[in-house]
């Protein structure tokens, strides 16, 4: 079966979505925020690295164009919150926002790739868009709660987005269609952070 690109990013948007907006919440339910910071920093987390994205090719930002977004990411605030609720608040290192924030970053580093090689920028261009769009919307969650966010800490984050994206040029390059290319840059980044998490690699801190 082909896969086109644009089934793909539709796909990955989706599924980026909820998984970011869960993981957001998640986070926001551990900090103790009220409804309201919970809701924000789902919203943020899901929403912020598709909206550089698109600001950065010259976009009206796909959460601005429609109303799925919004509602996908509701659905995963809702989750999150039922979740949070069962568990008595107590999510840190839960298995359910270690894996929806690796599927979050994974979907949303192949959303990047494939609208780096739709509006054919360069290979570096392509997997800046990977990585921004990956680790954006959890960057500006990390912000809001007053913290360093985790991409500039030694945890091993942004790389699988980067190796991603540049998996995804490479492979565009030599004839793989992008709908096929983004669905592999987004298996490989979801296997390479929680290979990541379960080994504890890092980078090397000055």
């Amino acid at each position: 079966m082909v896969v086109e690109g644009a089934d793909a990013f539709g796909l990955m948007n989706a599924v980026g979505l909820l998984a970011f907006a869960a993981a957001g919440a998640l986070k926001g339910a551990d900090a103790d925020l009220d409804l309201f910071g919970v809701a924000v920093l789902g919203t943020s987390t899901a929403l912020g690295g598709g909206i550089v994205r698109d600001v950065l090719v010259g976009r009206v930002p796909l959460a601005l164009r429609n109303t799925t977004d919004v509602s996908l990411v509701l659905v995963g605030v809702a989750l999150a919150v039922a979740l949070s609720t069962a568990l008595g608040g107590r999510v840190r290192d839960h298995p359910a926002l270690v894996v929806s924030d690796a599927v979050g970053l994974a979907a949303f580093a192949a959303t990047g790739a494939l609208v780096g090689v739709e509006v054919d920028i360069s290979g570096f261009g392509v997997v800046v868009l990977a990585a921004l769009t990956g680790v954006g919307g959890g960057s500006i969650a990390d912000l809001l709660l007053g913290r360093v966010p985790v991409v500039l800490r030694e945890d091993f984050y942004a790389t699988p987005a980067v190796v991603g994206g540049a998996g995804v040029w490479v492979a565009t390059e030599l004839g793989v269609r992008a709908g096929s290319a983004g669905l592999g840059c987004a298996a490989l980044v979801f296997a390479l952070r929680l290979v990541a998490l379960r080994r504890d690699w890092r980078l090397p801190t000055v």
